[in-house]
């Protein structure tokens, strides 16, 4: 068995040399900082050179995506809550429910085989084929959401016509927590496989920032279920 030569003193780095050591990474930390992460962060761009990289306009995209969400959150929080009372909203509810249970067994869902079969328990997921068409006026937003569990994957398609959009592919877990999957800005269209990496609700937010209406057609077929717009 052999051992490790000792180091002698003079093999050791000096304190002088630690110490300058030490400046260089952070003197290289804050070059990256400054060039790198602000701009491609928080579209803060102080030398110029996040604009050449084209990492300020990443930046400037995921700001303006995180307002956008915040303001349609505080948006819903302001929406009244109305409480049914008496036997008038009993009566209602009962109404309600009829005609909510009569559509639902004409709903039908697309299964693997090429058979339908009722939607009478949209909790339980299938493979099934869905699309989705909406119309966004100047400034307004449309969110469409999928029910996946962990795992579950989804093809997706989407078109925009006459114009473009923003959007934000994101999930949101039965605690509320929320996490983006992709997001762009100014985009005619996107194609691809959403994968959802949680169990709960999965799906697309898009604002229309142009100056005309603009048509969203949105094709989806996966393991999914309860596919619904949210707002």
């Amino acid at each position: 068995m052999y051992n490790s030569e000792i180091p002698t003193r003079a093999e050791l780095p000096t304190t002088a040399q630690l110490i300058r050591s030490t400046i260089v990474a952070i003197v290289t930390a804050a070059i990256l900082l400054v060039t790198i992460v602000l701009p491609a962060e928080y579209a803060i761009d102080p030398t110029g050179v996040g604009r050449i990289l084209k990492l300020t306009e990443m930046g400037e995209i995921k700001a303006q995506l995180a307002a956008e969400a915040e303001a349609d959150r505080k948006l819903e929080q302001q929406k009244p809550v109305l409480a049914p009372t008496g036997s008038r909203s009993s009566l209602n509810s009962f109404f309600a429910e009829l005609f909510v249970s009569s559509a639902v067994a004409e709903e039908r869902i697309i299964v693997a085989q090429g058979t339908t079969a009722p939607a009478s328990s949209p909790a339980v997921e299938g493979d099934r084929e869905d699309d989705f068409v909406v119309v966004l006026k100047p400034r307004e937003g449309a969110e469409y959401k999928l029910e996946m569990q962990k795992g579950a994957q989804a093809q997706y398609t989407w078109r925009v016509e006459g114009g473009v959009a923003n959007y934000d592919l994101h999930g949101t877990q039965s605690g509320g927590s929320e996490s983006s999957y992709k997001k762009g800005r100014g985009v005619s269209g996107d194609e691809g496989v959403l994968t959802a990496g949680y169990d709960g609700i999965h799906g697309w937010f898009w604002r229309n920032r142009g100056k005309s209406d603009v048509t969203i057609t949105l094709r989806t077929k996966g393991t999914y279920s309860n596919p619904k717009r949210v707002k």
